[in-house]
């Protein structure tokens, strides 16, 4: 199996050196997503050699980093992509624990869970986002009968072969809102890892009105009822055509008859 690290990048000056050294201990092949820093970033970035780039001219989006990392992996014969973050909350020495799921050949998509296993190490997050994260996790489970701890973890496991089944195109933080329902869509076959709760700046924000706890968690569920409701509409469509078969053309009929004429059993 071919494995590719991949760490959407943006204003990350402060983190970025110390997270790939640790990361370059566990994998041989990284891939840095920069999307469209502006803090000096990009430019470091450009000077190394031993790490593969993707780097977008202005800023586009969390999920199309990772959008960005999956179509990369296609295209260039990885078997997984394991995204994780670069703001030293997720930690490089859990990747050969996602390593030893991939190997079992069981699952398309090993999420990693902050809240699956309550650690005496772990921080406390910010107040907003453990609840933001209950409530669309706990939502998600009901409508799919699936048993998530934390929906929104970036420290994943993904099959590349089953990501380009997805199709997926939701830029923003609110990517998770599309990734799940096309998951479930696809039948893909989901578990969960334990990793710990780091953070180590719990001032970081979204930027612009996701900073409002309560605009984000109504854009996280616009994204997601807006997805679902695409689904609906494919079911619909799909049932439709069962239902109501296409007419058949006079030709086509009169190519039906002299195929079933020809083979002698009139």
């Amino acid at each position: 199996m071919r494995v590719l690290i991949a760490i959407p990048v943006f204003n990350e000056l402060r983190y970025v050196e110390r997270v790939l050294a640790k990361v370059k201990q566990f994998a041989a092949d990284v891939l840095l997503i920069d999307d469209g820093s502006t803090d000096g970033t990009a430019e470091l970035l450009r000077q190394w050699r031993d790490v593969q780039l993707i780097q977008h001219p202005t800023n586009l989006g969390y999920g199309q980093s990772i959008i960005d990392s999956f179509n990369y992996a296609h295209a260039h014969g990885y078997d997984w992509v394991i995204t994780m973050d670069c703001d030293e909350q997720h930690e490089p020495e859990r990747i050969p624990d996602f390593v030893r799921e991939i190997a079992t050949d069981r699952w398309d998509v090993i999420s990693g869970s902050r809240y699956m296993k309550t650690q005496a190490d772990g921080d406390l997050p910010p107040g907003d986002r453990r609840a933001i994260n209950a409530t669309i996790t706990a939502l998600l489970n009901e409508l799919f009968g699936w048993n998530l701890t934390d929906a929104f973890c970036g420290f994943k496991a993904h099959r590349v072969s089953a990501m380009q089944r997805l199709n997926l195109d939701e830029t923003g933080y609110a990517f998770p809102m599309q990734f799940w329902p096309r998951a479930a869509h696809e039948n893909l076959r989901v578990t969960e890892i334990p990793v710990r709760l780091i953070y180590n700046d719990p001032n970081r924000h979204f930027g612009g009105r996701l900073d409002d706890a309560s605009f984000r968690l109504k854009h996280y569920l616009d994204v997601l009822y807006a997805e679902l409701g695409r689904q609906q509409t494919g079911r619909d469509r799909e049932a439709a055509a069962v239902a109501e078969p296409p007419a058949t053309s006079k030709a086509a009929e009169d190519e039906d008859q002299r195929a079933f004429t020809c083979c002698g059993c009139e």
